[in-house]
């Protein structure tokens, strides 16, 4: 393990789900790789005393704080890790980096173009003073993603003709599920659009190193109200957002973005491919699927069977030819040397900590972290152009340059 006596002072505001998943990450990454840093957690930061003050206790961070603020102005933080809803990314990563503290924010990047666009201008004025920034795309890092896009690279699968990709859950099938802050425009930006969707655009063109560059689009919402969360006094639904009442009395409001989005968009380097995203595919719980197809061959990956590929190569004899199962569990395979022994399958937890793996590696030795801010913007700009179609009947529609003025 490494000896370094450097620490990097990790603060992460956010502590619900991606907040757990990062602090499984921070408290792991140091006792499996050997790093020119050591990540300490030292303060955690959420609005609820009580429940930050727990999240403290049992995710194992030093302190708490109620303001973001605080932990950005504080001498004795490093690193600022965003896992808040998309509707405070900007605010809070604008603010780290005019700080000098480094950044690490979650997907997707922001809300808005326009504040996806003025956090990679910021980033990039940081990182002159040495600052580097991060956006949080984690199944970049599952080995056997890694893998394919080795295999993509080495020109495995010849020219790239189709990429497939599908991001499906149910958890919101039930119409009397509460209308959450994910279900709420203001507050998560869109849908299984931006949630999922993001998640399968940006893996493909990571794996592929192609852009997209235009789409077609169709978006649906199937429920469009929905009963409020319990405690809530349910004023704001009824009166500023347009909700109602329902026959049992109980208050309601509109849900404000996509259920599902689904669009097929064309590659830079020429490649053909289709998207879906929903969260009202009864049955599937978080079934993520990328098949590239190419001239040599093809690739599947499955996060359902994360530890597999599925890797077909034209180039064999014809009576050899068919789809071959790759256990992506040897030490030779990406992140893999630092965990067990061949044939020891690892888990979903285990992309955040190679993803924090990478991070400190960058921050510690100077050197750009991927996916970057600009790499997100690519990401932004392409929800943007799959609502903006979905709004104008499915007309196709360009994905906007990255390049553009931005005003921070």
């Amino acid at each position: 393990m490494s000896t370094t006596d450097r620490e990097l002072r990790i603060g992460m505001v956010g502590y619900a789900f991606m907040g757990a998943a990062h602090s499984q990450a921070w408290r792991t990454v140091n006792r499996v790789f050997d790093l020119p840093a050591r990540a300490r957690m030292a303060l955690i930061c959420g609005r609820d005393t009580g429940k930050v003050a727990d999240a403290a206790d049992r995710l194992g961070w030093d302190a708490y704080t109620t303001d973001w603020r605080d932990l950005i102005n504080r001498d004795d933080i490093d690193v600022v890790d965003v896992c808040t809803p998309g509707d405070s990314h900007a605010e809070i990563a604008l603010a780290a980096l005019a700080a000098g503290k480094h950044v690490l924010c979650e997907k997707p990047l922001a809300n808005t173009v326009a504040e996806a666009r003025a956090m990679t201008a910021a980033a990039d004025t940081a990182r002159v003073a040495g600052v580097r920034s991060m956006c949080g795309f984690n199944y970049r890092r599952v080995p056997a993603v890694t893998m394919m896009r080795q295999l993509v690279a080495d020109g495995r699968l010849g020219v790239i003709r189709h990429v497939r990709a599908t991001y499906l859950q149910d958890w919101i099938v039930d119409p009397q599920f509460p209308l959450v802050w994910r279900l709420q425009k203001d507050r998560a930006g869109s849908g299984a659009l931006g949630d999922i969707g993001a998640h399968i655009i940006d893996l493909t063109q990571f794996v592929t190193g192609q852009r997209i560059t235009g789409v077609s689009a169709v978006t649906e919402t199937f429920v469009k109200e929905r009963p409020l969360p319990a405690g809530s006094s349910g004023l704001a639904a009824t009166v500023d957002g347009g909700g109602s009442v329902d026959g049992n009395g109980s208050a309601t409001g509109p849900v404000t973005v996509d259920d599902a989005a689904v669009f097929v968009a064309r590659l830079d380097g020429g490649a053909l491919a289709t998207y879906e995203a929903s969260r009202f595919a009864t049955g599937r719980k978080n079934a993520l699927r990328v098949e590239i197809n190419g001239s040599l061959g093809s690739v599947v990956f499955d996060l359902e069977r994360l530890n597999e590929l599925e890797f077909y190569d034209a180039t064999r004899p014809t009576v050899e030819q068919g789809f071959s199962r790759i256990l992506v569990t040897e030490g030779e395979h990406p992140y893999m040397s630092a965990w067990w022994p061949p044939g020891h399958i690892i888990g979903y937890e285990h992309s955040f900590t190679h993803q924090m793996r990478d991070f400190i590696e960058a921050v510690a030795t100077g050197a750009d972290p991927a996916p970057s801010f600009a790499d997100a913007l690519q990401v932004q700009l392409v929800l943007d152009a799959v609502t903006r179609s979905a709004e104008i009947g499915s007309s196709w529609t360009e994905v906007s340059p990255a390049l553009a003025a931005v005003a921070v």
